[in-house]
């Protein structure tokens, strides 16, 4: 290599601290105690010298795989509980905590921009029902499906969650009144148009839907929230499976 040395190669791989980790077995002619140590404080994690034995040569590759086997799944079991923390278990979309530091986050953004916050809070129409006459697990399959239809409507960068129970939030950036009350009535539909097959049933299932909008930069995902809950009351006084506005 020429302007390089095994060992300054080996530092400049830890200085850039990538991830995943990257395992570096030094081979080298040198074999002296001191040039060993030298090898591993530089970065290197094992030490061959040269000429090295074959079979030596695989077992200590196969040791630095085990470790690399060992980092991925730390890796993955790591990214699982982050997607646990911030998502719904059952739907995989946002859970009510992080959809709610979004939403706030969102009306901020927009309140700078001068641009709506569109907010739809969305009910299963008697879910209880569901859950009572085809059992839970046929209620969370329920609430996957409407999850993916719900998600299969929106824009890629409007925010999905599940609020709680059998109710939804979905928050639309940059649109208006009339935007959020035409995006609602797509979920709306697709959440009707052909039942959810569970339990070795076809289960009909409907939403109500109440819509709001916010321009204002002093409001707080509270009042928000309760605009549109009030909405969707209205939604569900005025015969259910229908979307109401505030």
């Amino acid at each position: 290599m020429p302007g390089i040395d095994g060992l300054e190669l080996c530092r400049r791989i830890r200085e850039r601290q990538t991830t995943p980790y990257q395992y570096i077995l030094l081979v080298t002619a040198k074999d002296d105690a001191e040039d060993v140590v030298t090898g591993l404080e530089a970065g290197a994690d094992d030490h061959l010298t040269k000429p090295f034995d074959r079979s030596e040569l695989r077992a200590r590759l196969r040791v630095g795989r085990r470790i690399l086997t060992l980092q991925k799944g730390l890796i993955q079991a790591r990214e699982e509980l982050r997607f646990q923390a911030t998502h719904d278990v059952p739907t995989g979309i946002w859970n009510r905590g992080a959809l709610l530091d979004l939403l706030q986050r969102e009306i901020e953004r927009a309140s700078r921009s001068q641009s709506p916050t569109g907010l739809l809070m969305l009910d299963l129409d008697h879910f209880k029902k569901i859950n009572d006459t085809y059992g839970h697990l046929a209620g969370d399959v329920v609430l996957r499906e409407v999850a993916r239809r719900i998600s299969e409507v929106v824009r890629s960068y409007d925010l999905v969650g599940r609020y709680g129970g059998e109710e939804f939030l979905v928050v639309l950036p940059g649109c208006d009144k009339n935007q959020a009350l035409q995006s609602a009535e797509r979920i709306r539909a697709v959440v009707a148009e052909r039942p959810v097959l569970a339990a070795g049933a076809e289960i009909l299932v409907t939403a109500s839907i109440g819509v709001t909008v916010t321009t204002a930069s002093t409001v707080a995902e509270k009042e928000i929230l309760a605009i549109a809950d009030t909405a969707l009351y209205a939604a569900k006084s005025a015969g259910r499976n229908c979307t109401a506005a505030l």
